[in-house]
């Protein structure tokens, strides 16, 4: 019966226009998140009914998919966008791996908290994401009206709404730049960061007006087509926590001020969404039908006005931009304590580069990883010689410092909380600050210094503290003492390095660099005459080493694809020789492995490694340790499946590990691992590499969590028929 009157009402108003003149059509779009999908549907039905829309007003989700048919757009054409989209990996501003800048790779990737710091204290991120990726792909859809800044000259004249933070206030967005503008008015508050626009600081639309129809009726239309899909407040028993009872409070003034908007149309359009809410992007696919079936109620009612439509524009179709440009200049602004060498080597773009636009993206991505910038916007600029200036302008993020938390549990180190302290610009332009402060049963700390010169030679310091206490079937002592099957090992290491460093691509990195190491290890277990424990050593060292690492994997953890190399040397020049000893000698350690993935969900992963001494270390503290199982061992360490902890030692090694992992369901993964290596004073003395190897075997469950992988292992060993349980929680530090 609704239905009917309102179709009734429509066509009393078409006669009646038709008569004076032909009448001008509007369209307003609510907000409502990924509710928003439903208006596809509608405007699908616009498109097949030959109805044209003369102005569009939207708010939010309205405000995008209303821009984007603003501009040229079909319904068709946005449902493709809609659907070859993943938003929660764009909201969450989730990027590639590969965009990551090496030291991120090799040095963090183990917090699941940061927190922003600023004057000293401690606050809170003003949402989940700063939205960069959201303008990056608006920048993308939007190529072709890059150079209007003036709404009403878009092929739809078109208005969104935002939100001032400050008072509340609806504030009209018509003019500059389009991009920001959808990206200010879907800036929903704790989801994505709040935009600075002409020295306003704003949010979503919704909250101040989600659904704009008097406005669009002040611009002289005589019908207004509204698409609403606004949800309801919420009754008494459903409100059960905090967040439902904010967000009812919030919603009063949004749908008070909807109700009276709705009023003011002619067409009112309310898909059946009832059951989803803002944050359902996995179920766009059953919101764009919803929208569907909505728009098929309406067909005839979009067919009659399109017939009063005598005269029309033409409707251009518009594809998407997929033209490389030519760059001939590269223009930046507002880099303020970042240097043009390292924005410039970060995006990777020289002139004389022929890029598209999805290939910028791609590169923005790379300085937008490094978690300076709050937002990152460019143009191109069209020259009389047919080439292009990219003009970035870039605004550097205020918080230039955090704290991260980690926690981490395993039969080592035992539990641990990683504290990190990190802040830029400490001493020089491009500089980067970081201290691990590692809270537990062995307290140790990492400190880097890391002066990231982009295309040139960059350049560090590290400092690390490492101890901790095993019972250990340490192979010097025990294969001397046959009655005793394991020591209690005490092990302590201080690391001091500088180094020169550059990487190309974000996968290689060389260096070069001085150390100076203090090395102490001691046991109670067997006691000497003149002390209560044994010292196998207890000395100082001075070592030069370089170093070539590669890293392309998808993931730090569980990767699915890619390479890992990392392949070190280090000679040890001089020493305070605690055993009166000492020799100078080198030794070289190289780690190889790959990961590829069949059938979507089985992996193998394979990791191969070897390490040889150079002239014969008198002091066995260097040997090459094999045995266990953690990921973060130190110096000269190596894990092996199947083996206790530095069960087995020589003076080279060498090893290869298979994994093979089963993705159970999504972040839950089965693993069948089989490793298998050779140890001796020289494993390269003859071409038989085969004689006399060791193997182990483990059979493990595991659960990728935001805290880090969570892993129950089986191992076991038919060389020496033992078996160990083997457990670890959180990311490795």
């Amino acid at each position: 019966m609704k239905k009917f009157i309102v179709t009734v009402f429509v066509l009393c108003s078409i006669v009646f226009y038709s008569q004076e003149k032909q009448p001008k059509i509007g369209l307003v779009l609510s907000g409502g998140g990924a509710k928003g999908f439903a208006h596809i549907g509608i405007l699908k039905e616009i498109d097949k009914a030959g109805l044209q829309i003369d102005y569009i007003g939207g708010t939010s989700m309205g405000a995008i998919v209303g821009g984007l048919y603003a501009i040229g757009y079909s319904g068709e054409q946005i449902e493709k966008i809609v659907l070859e989209t993943d938003f929660i990996s764009l909201l969450q501003d989730k990027l590639p791996r590969n965009s990551e800048p090496f030291f991120e790779k090799e040095f963090g990737e183990k917090t699941m908290i940061t927190l922003p710091v600023k004057n000293g204290a401690l606050g809170l991120p003003k949402a989940v994401s700063k939205g960069q990726s959201v303008l990056n792909l608006l920048s993308e859809l939007l190529a072709s009206v890059e150079g209007v800044t003036d709404f009403n000259k878009l092929p739809i004249p078109f208005f969104c709404i935002a939100t001032d933070v400050e008072n509340g206030g609806a504030i009209l967005l018509e003019n500059g730049s389009l991009a920001l503008a959808l990206r200010a008015s879907s800036s929903f508050p704790t989801l994505l960061n709040p935009v600075v626009l002409e020295d306003k600081l704003l949010v979503d639309g919704g909250v101040a007006n989600n659904f704009p129809v008097s406005i669009i009726k002040s611009k002289g239309m005589d019908i207004v087509i509204g698409v609403d899909v606004e949800g309801e407040l919420s009754q008494k028993e459903k409100l059960n926590s905090v967040l439902d009872i904010m967000n009812q409070i919030v919603s009063y003034q949004m749908y008070s001020i909807t109700g009276k908007e709705k009023k003011r149309l002619d067409v009112y359009i309310h898909p059946k969404i009832k059951g989803y809410n803002v944050v359902s992007f996995d179920k766009k696919i059953e919101i764009l039908e919803k929208g569907i079936e909505e728009g098929k109620k309406f067909a005839s009612v979009f067919e009659e006005l399109a017939l009063k439509q005598t005269i029309k524009k033409e409707r251009k179709k518009l594809n998407f931009d997929e033209k490389k440009y030519l760059i001939s200049d590269i223009d930046l602004i507002g880099s303020k304590n970042f240097t043009r060498a390292f924005v410039l080597g970060k995006v990777k773009i020289r002139k004389g580069d022929s890029l598209s636009r999805k290939e910028i993206t791609k590169r923005i991505h790379l300085l937008s990883a490094t978690k300076n910038y709050e937002r990152v916007v460019y143009n191109l600029i069209k020259k009389e010689d047919n080439t292009y200036s990219l003009k970035f302008t870039v605004k550097e993020s205020t918080e230039n410092a955090n704290l991260k938390l980690g926690v981490h549990y395993d039969f080592l180190y035992r539990s641990g909380v990683l504290v990190n302290y990190n802040k830029k610009n400490v001493l020089l332009e491009n500089d980067l600050f970081s201290l691990d402060m590692i809270l537990g049963d062995n307290l140790r700390f990492n400190l880097d210094y890391f002066v990231d010169n982009g295309f040139y030679i960059s350049y560090g310091f590290k400092s690390r503290y490492n101890h901790f206490r095993a019972n250990s079937k340490f192979n010097p002592i025990v294969s001397q003492f046959p009655t005793i099957s394991s020591i209690d090992l005490r092990y302590t290491d201080i690391t001091n390095q500088f180094f020169l460093q550059t990487t190309f691509n974000r996968r290689f990195a060389i260096g070069i660099g001085l150390e100076h190491k203090y090395l102490k290890a001691t046991t109670e277990t067997i006691a000497s005459a003149n002390s209560h424990d044994t010292t196998f050593d207890n000395s100082n060292y001075l070592n030069s080493f370089g170093y070539l690492k590669l890293d392309t994997y998808d993931k730090k953890y569980f990767p699915t694809k890619g390479y890992f190399a990392d392949f070190n040397f280090k000679w040890f020049m001089v020493s305070s020789d605690y055993n009166e000893d000492f020799s100078s000698f080198a030794q070289t350690k190289g780690t190889l492995g790959f990961a590829a993935t069949f059938s979507d969900k089985i992996t193998f992963q394979m990791t191969n490694e070897a390490g040889f001494t150079l002239n014969k270390n008198n002091s066995e503290v260097f040997d090459f340790y094999v045995g266990g199982y953690n990921q973060n061992y130190i110096n000269t360490f190596v894990s092996f499946y199947g083996y206790d902890f530095a069960e087995l030692s020589d003076d080279s090694f060498i090893k290869s590990e298979f994994n093979l992992r089963y993705e159970i369901a999504d972040k839950h993964y089965a693993s069948f691992i089989a490793n298998y290596g050779r140890l001796d004073g020289n494993v390269f003395r003859d071409i038989d590499l085969f004689k006399d190897i060791i193997s182990g075997y483990a059979l493990g469950y595991s659960y990728n969590t935001f805290i880090g992988p969570i892993e129950i292992k089986y191992s076991w060993s038919p060389d020496n028929n033992q078996k160990y349980w083997l457990f670890n929680l959180g990311f490795w530090f």
